[in-house]
């Protein structure tokens, strides 16, 4: 009984962990790029897409084949290494915090690293139950139909990985989710302050706007208005986007806020967006123009290479900076594209599944 039960509690927790990671692959990919950048492995870059799939699968198969009993031996010992595997680096990430998030359950559930250490603990028990009594485990299933199983099973995830590899995520969890409202808190308003000079003196006092002596007459005739600034700090976003314009003011609420249609194209990384897809962005920015949308880009770069991508590809549209861990997290897509509408997301697309404006159009009536 303590083996059944241990058996289907890892698996039950081993089936989650692989099938939230395993759509949304990017989103683990980009974990992993973040380990290699804290272990200064940043050559193996390259790999961290495939090690993504493969943690998917591994880890899905893993938990279906515990439920199942199917070759238990050999997933005892799997089982084990790969979570002593886990412990070792949950450990480390603890102890040092080399990154923020381990990303284990993708975004479904985030965990803190001692949080994520304890759970792995706990479950480090009754993966240590598993394998001493694998001995008496008695698979309901024939060796024959153990291995159908198996690459059966195999064969279905690991194409739906690749799958959403290439795809939006078919579930999205992250705050960037279309019909998600990405307005300000709107209980808690700006402060506005106001700045006066006295006429006499040349004294400068601030204040808020509230504060201001209307009714005091004489005191009103003393001071000059000079200027104001409005303090934001308090207003809470339900996100961490911040666009940023040539000379460094921050535009977010502009296009985040805008109450008509807002086309945002994202591109994290300009030198590895899909070129190919440009022409086709080109001719849907003209149709949106002409229909006066609002239609810009965001990337993390660099002015100089701003500009050589815009002649390369004949943009027309503006470009603007924003921060590239964000804009991965907007979506999984270089590039992709969001639709808004006063502040909520309408949609987004892949750029394999770029939209045709006259469809859309029709759509959006």
């Amino acid at each position: 009984m303590l083996r059944l039960i241990s058996r289907i509690l890892v698996g039950m927790v081993f089936i989650f962990s692989g099938f939230v990671k395993g759509i949304d692959p990017l989103g683990t990919m980009f974990k992993i790029e973040d380990y290699f950048i804290a272990y200064g492995t940043k050559w193996a870059m390259p790999l961290s897409l495939s090690l993504s799939i493969i943690l998917c699968i591994v880890e899905f198969t893993i938990g279906v084949f515990l439920i199942l009993n199917i070759k238990p031996k050999l997933i005892s010992w799997l089982l084990f290494m790969a979570m002593s595997a886990f412990l070792i680096i949950t450990l480390f990430d603890a102890l040092y915090n080399p990154v923020p998030d381990c990303g284990c359950f993708g975004d479904a559930v985030v965990l803190s690293n001692w949080q994520t250490f304890n759970k792995n603990l706990v479950l480090m028990v009754f993966v240590l139950i598993i394998l001493v009594t694998q001995q008496i485990s008695d698979p309901f299933l024939s060796i024959k139909k153990q291995n159908i199983t198996a690459i059966i099973l195999l064969f279905f995830f690991s194409s739906f990985t690749i799958y959403a590899s290439k795809n939006l995520p078919i579930i999205d969890f992250r705050e960037w989710k279309v019909g998600q409202d990405l307005t300000p808190n709107a209980t808690i308003k700006p402060k506005t302050y106001l700045i006066y000079k006295n006429q006499q003196t040349g004294e400068e006092k601030e204040m808020l706007s509230h504060e201001l002596p209307w009714n005091d007459s004489v005191w009103m005739s003393q001071w000059k208005f000079i200027d104001q600034c409005v303090d934001h700090s308090l207003v809470t976003r339900s996100h961490e986007l911040q666009i940023i314009d040539n000379d460094e003011n921050d535009i977010t609420d502009f296009f985040i806020g805008n109450p008509d249609y807002q086309f945002i194209l994202i591109s994290y990384d300009l030198s590895k967006a899909n070129n190919h897809v440009f022409q086709k962005i080109n001719d849907f920015f003209l149709h949106a123009e002409d229909d006066s949308y609002s239609f810009i880009l965001l990337t993390n770069a660099t002015n100089e290479e701003i500009n050589k991508f815009k002649a390369t590809h004949l943009i027309d549209y503006e470009i603007y900076n924003a921060d590239d861990t964000v804009l991965k997290t907007i979506i999984r897509s270089n590039p992709g594209l969001l639709l808004l509408k006063d502040g909520v997301i309408i949609n987004k697309w892949h750029y394999r599944n770029f939209p045709e404006y006259i469809s859309l159009k029709k759509m959006t009536r």
